[in-house]
């Protein structure tokens, strides 16, 4: 069912869509994430690369938007037309997961901030702490099920609000920065030769990923566009955006403190670089802010999962009980679904040693699959000449930023290791059940023999995992 036109977004909601889905908790942590893992040069290169692989991705986004305007459901829809209905279904659910996974790192970061004052928060998985989250959790539900519009314009006001004091941390880091810290920080404390800065650089590589998880949120939210082109403008624009102050965030860091003092702050850590310029206070202020960047985080992820879960079943590869929507047209089947599964999460991770590492991480490894499928099919079309009527130059172009988009995508799986794609199959072998469901409902084959060849590869691959788990080879 399309929206109506009170429900439309403008270009500007779309931009805040993009920017609030991607800054959340990763940009207060950047200053110790970068300070254990790189030096100042070994940052530079790895924000180079990922940039450069983003960007590729982000105009990817954008190409798609404007040559299969049909195709409303992005991320999903992408890899459902270009490759099947299992890897459709996997590049969904995939995603999904990964916007649960995103949502449990926000709600257990918000208690661990609160933890900075409040001690019976703790590290955000005290017994206190799920049980407040989940209160948060349920209370953002029943919010979101009073009307997408008026979540989206929450979502902007927030945005905005975030952007605030991450700007005043940039001022005050701009006039605090000293030369001489920054060049002790330069190759990070090791012999300066390649090897150390491409290892410094690879280690940061999969922080980076997450960082960039919701350069999809526009494309996610197409069907709600009140101008189609204004779907590819917000994706390009919020991510190009989003890369100066991620980029500003970390190199400032470095002129400010020495690489072991940035190491060992405490999260968030840009509230202790804060702290070591202007004193406590900064200190709480950033905490406050990092608050209201976070709660509008959560939100923006709660928008796109249960938006990707809700399209998915539209078009028959989800159950279609995911497709029922209340009057006020909100998906409420999907969300109620989605935030059940983030409670599930919230209670797992009481067991987890680092829990809010661990949803940082799964939640890029998630994501990287269904962002390789996107990178793929924009590949695939300009491979193909599909909707280019013959070769031009725009076609070349488009091959060129499809390649690197893929092989960049392709890369960022494999630098993840085999823990992560091991516990993604965790996810992954489970999750298929709503695809044999959704088949069976249609009265359709559940499996081409291709796709039960990469079923049965995802089985496998979870159970090799599930060994580890039970055998300790593998931890969380």
């Amino acid at each position: 069912m399309n929206p109506s036109d009170a429900q439309k977004l403008t270009l500007r909601a779309l931009i805040a869509l993009v920017v609030g889905s991607m800054i959340g908790s990763g940009i207060f942590a950047l200053p110790s994430a970068f300070g254990r893992a790189t030096g100042g040069l070994g940052a530079l290169l790895a924000w180079t690369v990922a940039g450069v692989g983003m960007l590729m991705l982000a105009l990817v986004f954008q190409t798609l938007a404007r040559r299969k305007p049909d195709l409303d459901a992005g991320i999903y829809a992408y890899a459902k037309e270009g490759f099947g209905n299992y890897p459709g279904f996997a590049s969904a659910v995939g995603y999904w997961f990964g916007a649960c996974l995103a949502d449990t790192a926000c709600l257990v970061l918000i208690k661990a901030t609160l933890g900075l004052f409040f001690p019976v928060f703790g590290d955000g998985t005290t017994a206190t702490a799920i049980v407040s989250a989940s209160v948060l959790l349920w209370a953002v539900h029943f919010m979101v099920l009073r009307g997408i519009k008026e979540a989206a314009a929450i979502n902007t006001i927030a945005t905005f609000a975030k952007i605030v004091p991450i700007a005043l941390f940039i001022v005050v880091a701009v006039a605090a920065f000293r030369a001489d810290v920054f060049a002790a920080n330069f190759w990070g404390g090791e012999e300066p030769t390649f090897s150390n800065v491409t290892g410094q650089a690879r280690n940061s590589m999969l922080v980076t990923v997450f960082l960039f998880v919701g350069i999809e949120g526009a494309s996610v939210y197409s069907r709600y566009a009140k101008r189609r082109e204004d779907v590819g403008i917000a994706t390009v624009l919020g991510f190009l955006g989003v890369l100066c102050l991620l980029i500003l965030v970390t190199m400032l860091s470095f002129g400010v403190l020495l690489r072991p003092d940035l190491a060992g702050l405490p999260s968030p850590s840009m509230a202790g670089v804060l702290e070591a310029i202007v004193g406590p206070w900064g200190k709480i202020f950033i905490s406050i802010g990092l608050l209201v960047s976070v709660l509008g985080n959560y939100l923006s992820w709660s928008l796109l999962a249960a938006e990707v879960m809700y399209s998915a079943a539209q078009t028959g590869s989800m159950p279609a009980f995911l497709a029922r929507e209340n009057e006020n047209k909100v998906p409420a089947a999907s969300l109620w679904l989605t935030n059940a599964v983030i409670q599930a999460f919230l209670v797992f991770s009481w067991f987890a040693e680092y829990a809010f590492s661990l949803a940082l991480k799964m939640t890029s490894a998630m994501t990287l699959l269904p962002y390789l499928f996107v990178a793929a099919y924009g590949l695939k079309l300009a491979w193909t000449g599909e909707t280019y009527g013959g070769v031009g130059r725009s076609r070349t172009v488009d091959w060129v930023r499809g390649a690197i988009a893929t092989i960049y995508t392709a890369a960022m799986l494999y630098a993840g290791g085999a823990k992560f794609l091991m516990l993604s199959a965790l996810l992954y072998a489970p999750g298929s059940i709503l695809f044999f469901v959704a088949r069976r409902e249609r009265g359709l084959p559940v499996f081409t023999r291709v796709e039960w060849l990469l079923f049965g590869v995802v089985v496998a691959v979870a159970i090799g995992g599930l060994y580890g788990l039970a055998t300790g080879a593998l931890s969380i």
